[in-house]
């Protein structure tokens, strides 16, 4: 036995170490397995997890194009219109584009609540609407008015195919207004002196803090009597025949009335709302909002950067406001 102990080992030996070399073998497999399992399993969650990505963006993507079934498009011109309000002409040029190009809609509907604004905000919207009705003659258009249509919200519906109003509803204030204060007397009596230093003669028109002369007053109403007129041409253009102008003297001169009213004057043309001009107007009650919202952080980004831009303009050219 001692010398078969000392020429190599014993099949015992041999045996224990297959078993060993085995169980490793095995061990390695099953560790394999484990991973392998444990990588479909994370390769799974990240699939299913990109396709509940993916099915959230076609939904998102499919209320904006009607998810594939015909509709009637919506844009919501809610709040005061100008360049950096949440109403501003690129977002509803915007949004009229979208909704006018998809192959799926079979009519629009602007839904105003609105005091007005900016007159050059409201007119780049009225242009784009006009452009829009050539482009699309099949694809009507129609305005809704709800609490409030007033100057520059009509300006703007005034470019739709008809007009349609709550008996309620204020509708109308065809007028432009320049506002702001004098402080002359105040400072009379405060015993302080203003001491304006321009280049221009007419370079200190209108400053709060200046007497107001007879010549800057005159220009000033000048410039608000031409855009009043170019609303009034294009209230006739939009309005035509409809528009009661003999039987209403007053329907340019700033005054407003109830949407039972305006029925009446041809300044708009039948009760309704959203739902009824879509579902027995347009006769497609499937409605799918087009309406392009700004984010809070570009607004925030927009506001900001032209406060900065409008701060620095002011210190150096002095320029004043004109609503």
């Amino acid at each position: 036995m001692s010398e078969q102990n000392s020429n190599g080992p014993s099949p015992a030996d041999g045996d224990w170490q297959r078993q060993t070399l085995e169980k490793l073998a095995f061990s390695a497999l099953k560790e394999q397995r484990r991973a392998r399992h444990w990588s479909i399993f994370f390769k799974s969650l990240t699939f299913i997890y990109l396709f509940i990505l993916l099915f959230y963006a076609l939904d998102w993507m499919g209320e904006g194009s009607g998810s594939g079934l015909n509709h009637t498009a919506l844009i919501d011109i809610q709040g005061v219109i100008g360049d950096q309000s949440e109403v501003n002409a690129d977002d509803v040029v915007a949004s009229l584009q979208s909704a006018f190009d998809n192959k799926r809609t079979k009519g629009v509907i602007l839904r105003i609540n609105s005091p007005g604004g900016s007159p050059v905000q409201a007119g780049i919207i009225n242009d784009e609407i006009k452009r829009q009705r050539k482009l699309h003659p099949n694809v009507p258009i129609y305005a809704v008015v709800e609490d409030m249509c007033a100057s520059g919200g009509y300006y703007i519906a005034v470019a739709a195919d008809r007009i349609y109003v709550d008996k309620a509803s204020i509708v109308g204030s065809i007028g432009v207004l320049m506002d702001g204060f004098g402080f002359t007397e105040a400072m009379k009596k405060l015993g302080v002196e203003r001491r304006l230093l321009t280049a221009g003669e007419n370079k200190g028109m209108l400053d709060p803090f200046s007497p107001l002369k007879p010549k800057e007053k005159a220009y000033a109403q000048q410039m608000l009597d031409q855009i009043h007129q170019q609303f009034i041409s294009v209230v006739r253009e939009g309005r035509g025949s409809r528009l009661k102008e003999e039987e209403n003297p007053d329907i340019f001169s700033g005054l407003f009335w109830t949407g039972e009213t305006s029925i009446k004057m041809g300044l708009a043309d039948a009760l309704g709302n959203t739902e009824f001009v879509a579902r027995d107007v347009i006769k497609e009650d499937n409605i799918v909002d087009f309406t392009v919202h700004e984010s809070l952080a570009d607004r925030f980004a927009r506001r900001f950067g032209t406060s900065m831009s409008s701060a620095l303009l002011s210190k150096f050219t002095g320029l004043t406001g004109l609503r």
